[in-house]
C-alpha cells in the first residue's frame, strides 16, 4: 500500500491529520489519494482505485466539483473490505 504503515494484510495506519481526496471516475469507481497532512509539501502517501464506502473517524468533509476531501481529525486506519471497497475507522491502537 504505497508508503502507509502496515497494521496487517487488510489494514494500514493513517496519520492523525491525513487528507483523503476522492475523485469520482467515469467508470463508477473512485480514485483515492491519501496525504499525511494537507499543509505538508510532500507527495501522497498512497493512491488507489476503488470505492471509499465510509469514514467512521472524526473528520471534516469538503465537497469538490469532482468528488470530496475527508480531512481526518484523529489517528485512523484504512481497511480493505474487499478488492474494491475501503473504510476508514478510528485507530483503536492509537495512544
Amino acid at each position: 500500500m504505497n508508503h502507509l504503515a502496515v497494521v496487517d494484510e487488510e489494514t494500514w495506519r493513517l496519520a492523525r491529520h491525513a487528507h483523503v481526496i476522492v475523485h469520482e471516475t467515469s467508470d463508477g469507481n473512485e480514485f483515492i489519494t491519501i496525504y499525511d497532512c494537507g499543509a505538508a509539501q510532500k507527495p501522497p502517501s498512497a493512491q488507489l482505485i476503488g470505492n471509499l464506502v465510509r469514514v467512521d473517524a472524526d473528520h471534516e468533509l469538503l465537497d469538490q466539483p469532482t468528488g470530496y476531501i475527508a480531512k481526518l481529525r484523529e489517528p485512523s486506519v484504512l481497511i480493505r473490505q474487499d478488492e474494491n471497497h475501503w473504510v476508514i475507522r478510528a485507530d483503536p491502537q492509537a495512544d
